[in-house]
């Protein structure tokens, strides 16, 4: 199908020379199979454009598309003497949009991104070189990137505002209120299931709610004026929901029976306090942009879908138990987000956008219609009365479904004040405890890696360059500050960046951070109304947990979704992924089972024992016994005397037995490890590529994109692992 002459072969096109109709599909693509069964490497575009080559670069096969599409840079990975295929002709701008129109915002027309810092020739040479100053404006609007669907747009080109844009005031004010909505179950669920673990009641689920919205607002204020200066909302993320539970349920906390609620909320703000100090300090000192160059797309991709994976047996196990309702959420949603995606409502395509509002409504209206018409009525039985004091059996084998399905059980609603402002140690002085803070310091850096991977995908699609290693260690270190913030607030949980915002800003096409900011001081006002978190609180339990399903879901399709900026084809990479992905379910689940009898901890519900292991896992110190504790002990003790080191062994016990429980911390090991051991070019790796702080500060366009604003950026300027 290829001239073998080698001559013939490398010969240049003629410029003259009229490229002759393909006469068959491998022709058509310059489509060349690989023996060995690896794809071909994708690109890790650079910053700094090398020289233009004197002719064009062949084109790679894509094999999903069906079409060619031309390497970044110009510059042909290295391949099995491939023969250089036709030029690409470029897609007619209307064209272009007339494609993107036929999906979710992707042109299946268009050349894909590789790692996305450098635009391909194909797109490029739409712009004259003779002029720099439009060629550059005009590559910053047709550099590619990838969308949800099918397809890739041309760079910022489907985005109705870009980083710096202000349109005026009332539309800034409608996006930014839009983009809160859109992930409010990111804000509001994780309060919903922590506080009754701790055993709150519904008025203090009220309160903390109103606490997580005002430390949400002020966090994304700061991080986006002062941070990344990406717009990213800032919030409870659920990289610490599990670490939390695991804390809730320590052996320590069963027996709490008066205030268990505060006694458990200080301590979890005493361990996120020294957690976020320590992540705050990794970035102002300029560690993470040092461990960043070991955290590539392999790592983050099954670190951040292990945390979705995590939660499966809370999930279900509790829809199940009003099936009518959770089931109906599920659906709801599924069909609002798949479904009736491409449906657009006044060129906003509400379904998708809102789908976790709209079904959260829709699925509460059904479920209160049920209440309503008598269905979870039981004669003689009392919702007020704790099963444990019911006579009758009948309504105690009752007792959980009129919990799981009543819309009328809460009454936070009604005992909400109209105006209540949060303010720092409202529950009281934070307890610390050096076990519980060493649990939190390595999830403050499972969080930073998740953020690194939000801070990448985020840039390329409103900024003009990925941001420098400075600005991704400045946007981590405020990350830091705010969850101290957080911590004091007493929200349960660390502030961190909520990875479903790159979605979001996708889908939204949104990405002025104007508008978040607006937004973030619309969430603060909102805040302070009381009744705001009553009513968030008095969501049904089955509801809450069918949300989470969906959210739990797309958490772990958004992590495995940071691998197209590898070679995903690689077996290198599937097998580390692979392998990250079941040890992160296999590993924990031996903890969480081990020493475990069929009726034990039954004071515990199902779906928390896996995080009841503190008091059973394989980690333990026996009389005359040689465990992994003992060894870490000697080695780092000595000569203590024996009461400090006995203590020190029932603390590495209790750190070791509870990391190791946590599926990200394992996919995190397991993926770090590996990928930066075994070989792997830079193009099959997907290096992430960020920019270079001398050409940043150059380009005019990067520096309005992540400067610090009111000259505060040259109190770092002297700093150059924190400053642009």
């Amino acid at each position: 199908m290829s001239n073998s002459d080698p001559n013939h072969r490398n010969r240049p096109p003629s410029p003259d020379a009229k490229p002759l109709p393909p006469s068959s599909w491998a022709k058509k693509t310059g489509f060349r199979p690989k023996f060995s069964g690896e794809t071909n490497a994708t690109d890790s575009a650079q910053l700094a454009l090398p020289p233009r080559p004197s002719h064009p670069a062949p084109a790679i096969a894509d094999l999903e598309a069906g079409r060619p599409r031309a390497p970044a840079n110009g510059i042909a990975p290295a391949t099995d003497k491939v023969p250089p295929a036709a030029p690409v002709p470029v897609p007619p701008k209307d064209q272009t949009a007339k494609k993107r129109r036929d999906s979710d915002g992707g042109t299946k027309g268009s050349v894909p991104s590789t790692n996305g810092q450098a635009p391909p020739p194909a797109t490029a040479a739409a712009a004259p070189v003779d002029q720099p100053q439009h060629a550059r404006r005009a590559s910053r609007h047709e550099e590619v990137v990838d969308v949800e669907d099918d397809g890739f747009v041309p760079r910022h080109s489907h985005m109705k505002y870009e980083l710096r844009d202000s349109p005026g005031l009332v539309p800034i004010g409608v996006y930014g209120i839009q983009h809160y909505v859109s992930i409010l179950g990111s804000l509001i669920l994780i309060p919903l299931v922590i506080v009754p673990a701790m055993g709150g009641s519904h008025e203090e689920t009220a309160m903390v709610v109103s606490t997580v919205l005002f430390v949400s607002g002020v966090t994304t204020l700061l991080h986006i004026t002062f941070g990344s200066r990406l717009p990213l909302i800032q919030g409870p993320s659920f990289v610490y929901l599990a670490p939390a539970l695991a804390i809730i349920n320590s052996p320590e906390f069963q027996g709490l029976n008066g205030n268990k609620f505060k006694h458990i909320m200080k301590e979890l703000q005493g361990a996120i306090i020294i957690g976020s100090a320590f992540q705050a300090l990794l970035g102002y000192t300029g560690l993470m942009s040092l461990l960043v160059r070991l955290i590539n797309p392999v790592v983050v991709s099954p670190t951040i879908a292990a945390v979705g994976l995590s939660f499966f047996s809370y999930g279900f196990p509790i829809v199940g138990t009003c099936l009518e309702i959770g089931a109906v959420q599920i659906l709801v949603v599924v069909v609002f987000s798949l479904y009736l995606r491409k449906i657009s409502i006044l060129g906003h395509r509400i379904f998708l956008i809102y789908a976790v509002p709209l079904g959260l409504a829709i699925t509460w209206a059904f479920a209160f219609m049920l209440t309503e018409a008598g269905l979870y009525n039981y004669k003689g039985c009392d919702i007020n009365i704790p099963a444990s004091n019911m006579v009758s059996q009948h309504c105690r084998k009752n007792f959980s479904r009129m919990k799981h399905c009543r819309v009328d059980t809460s009454h936070a609603l009604r005992s909400s004040p109209w105006f209540r402002f949060p303010y720092p140690l409202q529950w009281g002085t934070p307890v610390f405890h050096w076990k519980m803070a060493l649990v939190m310091c390595v999830v403050s850096v499972i969080s930073s890696v998740d953020s690194v991977g939000s801070y990448h995908a985020s840039s390329l699609l409103v900024a003009s360059r990925p941001p420098t290693p400075g600005v991704l260690s400045r946007g981590i270190g405020l990350e830091g500050l705010t969850s101290v913030l957080a911590g004091l607030w007493g929200t349960g949980t660390g502030s961190t960046t909520i990875t479903e915002n790159v979605h979001t800003i996708a889908v939204t096409k949104m990405g002025s951070r104007r508008a978040v900011q607006l937004g973030a001081c619309f969430l603060i006002v909102l805040s302070l109304v009381g009744k705001v978190g009553g009513f968030i609180a008095s969501i049904p339990d089955v509801i809450v947990a069918g949300l989470l399903c969906f959210m739990w879901a797309m958490l772990t399709a958004l992590g495995l979704s940071n691998l197209r900026y590898s070679e995903a084809g690689s077996s290198r990479n599937i097998i580390i992924v692979g392998l990250s992905l079941f040890f992160s379910l296999s590993i924990p689940a031996y903890f969480q089972q081990y020493g475990l009898s069929p009726n034990s901890n039954m004071s515990v519900p199902n779906y928390f024992q896996p995080y009841v292991v503190a008091s059973h896992g394989p980690i333990q110190s026996k009389n005359g016994g040689v465990c992994l504790s003992h060894v870490l002990t000697n080695l780092m003790l000595g000569q203590v005397p024996k009461i400090t080191r006995y203590w020190f062994i029932l603390q590495l016990n209790y750190v070791l037995n509870t990391l190791f429980s946590l599926h990200m911390v394992i996919a995190f090991l397991v993926a770090f490890i590996l990928d930066n051991t075994v070989p792997g070019s830079k193009q099959e790796r997907g290096v992430y590529v960020w920019s270079e702080a001398e050409v940043a500060r150059r380009e005019p366009a990067v520096a309005s994109d992540y400067e610090l604003p009111l000259r505060v950026g040259r109190i770092f300027r002297w700093v150059k692992w924190v400053g642009l």
